[in-house]
């Protein structure tokens, strides 16, 4: 699952999104291998869906360090 709304980011703990974080990193390193190694990805939108989530869960911990949350 490479999608993450807002909606559930918001209501993530810091540490949930940590981990959900790393989880997604995990799945764009698997997908960059896959894209490598010549093979078609099993989803062609999954790349992208997971690079978006990942900034959006970026952005959110870094408006949370701003705010002094």
């Amino acid at each position: 699952m490479s999608y993450v709304s807002n909606r559930d980011i918001g209501t993530m703990s810091k540490e949930a999104r940590e981990a959900r974080l790393l989880e997604l990193q995990e799945e764009l390193l698997q997908l960059r291998a896959e894209k490598a190694l010549g093979g078609t990805p099993s989803s062609i939108g999954a790349y992208k869906a997971t690079r978006r989530s990942i900034a959006r869960i970026k952005t959110h911990m870094r408006a949370n360090v701003i705010k002094g949350e």
